[in-house]
């Protein structure tokens, strides 16, 4: 199937509609968007910070105040079509409002509609040009919608014109990265973690970048670094001890992989990929039965994560519980079918 492109709604403009018609064909519009809008797969949570999207100036929007209080109520108790309604409404009346359609974009980054996102904020940059914080959410938007050929000039763009602000390289390392150009993203991750030292995320794509490159010593050095910023981390972050704990049981590094893949489960208990981690390096020390339960846990959750079920059969098979072995290897084939790309990171 071909991509759908996003709706361009500029030809409403010229249309010769009344009040309500108009108010009623972008309310219509933004319900097709809406079949079409899409969420992020296989994306870190940590990959879309809303936090670093500009909350919407609601006192500087060209509304009355109680519609003004409306909005702002809504997105605080995250009824985001309610105040996607209302804007739309606005947006019928004055097309060309820069102000009503970036606060539209941001709400529709906020409610996880990206290619929405993506439309309101071109449309308000033919009106006039994007603040910064806007063109971030925008760049941001066409990163969870897959496309980083769109991304790429916004990053660019932003850290030409903020070259001391680290996110704006960090994600030109992210793109050079997702296209296998790892020496392009070693240059910009370190490049964010000279401009942040505090950067953690930084740190752990570095690592990523070195472990692709074959740099196993390097990799581990940055996922330390990426643990030790991490520490210091109101909430810290499961993603770099995984990283360095499957990149220990690589290097064959067991306890060292044990450890970091524990405290990983102490950020976060629920962490699925770190169950399975430390099921893998249970079993390598020979430990099965302790490896079955981190891998049982690892299913139940994330259940459609495929990885776990193939050692489990491995497992039961050395055991000799074929039935057992059979099944779990089934349904790793089942889940792989259906979910091709998964991975560990």
């Amino acid at each position: 199937m071909r991509e759908r492109k996003p709706y361009n709604y500029t030809s409403m403009n010229t249309l010769a509609l009344s009040k309500f018609a108009k108010a009623f064909a972008v309310l219509l519009l933004l319900m097709i968007m809406s079949a079409y809008g899409l969420r992020g797969q296989g994306v870190e949570p940590e990959s879309v910070p809303t936090q670093h999207v500009a909350s919407s100036p609601y006192q500087n929007l060209p509304l009355d105040s109680e519609a003004r209080k409306t909005v702002e109520d809504a997105v605080k108790s995250r009824d985001y079509a309610r105040a996607e309604e209302i804007l739309a409404r606005e947006i019928a009346e004055r097309p060309k409002s820069y102000a009503l359609l970036a606060s539209l974009g941001r709400i529709f980054f906020l409610d996880g509609k990206y290619l929405n996102c993506a439309v309101a904020l071109k449309k308000a940059e033919r009106n006039a040009p994007l603040e910064d914080s806007d063109r971030y959410t925008l760049a941001l938007a066409y990163i969870v919608l897959k496309k980083p050929d769109w991304a790429r000039p916004e990053f660019e763009r932003l850290a030409k014109s903020n070259p001391a602000n680290p996110l704006y390289v960090y994600w030109g390392g992210r793109i050079d990265y997702d296209e296998q150009r790892f020496k392009a993203a070693a240059l910009e991750f370190e490049k964010a973690a000279a401009l942040d030292p505090g950067l953690m995320k930084a740190y752990d794509n570095l690592g990523l970048t070195y472990e692709a490159l074959g740099d196993f010593d390097r990799a581990i050095r940055n996922y330390q670094q990426a643990t030790d910023v991490n520490r210091r981390q109101a909430s810290p972050s499961p993603w770099p001890l995984l990283n360095l704990g499957a990149l220990l049981i690589r290097t064959g590094e067991y306890q060292r992989a044990e450890d970091a893949l524990r405290e990983s489960l102490r950020c976060d208990s629920r962490f699925p990929m770190a169950h399975y981690q430390l099921g893998r390096v249970l079993e390598k020390r020979g430990k099965d039965a302790e490896a079955l339960e981190e891998l049982r846990l690892a299913v139940l959750y994330g259940p459609d994560y495929p990885d776990p079920h193939y050692v489990m059969g491995r497992i039961y098979e050395r055991a000799g519980e074929k039935q057992k072995a059979e099944l779990e290897w089934k349904t790793f084939q089942q889940l792989k079918q259906k979910h091709p790309h998964a991975r560990v990171h």
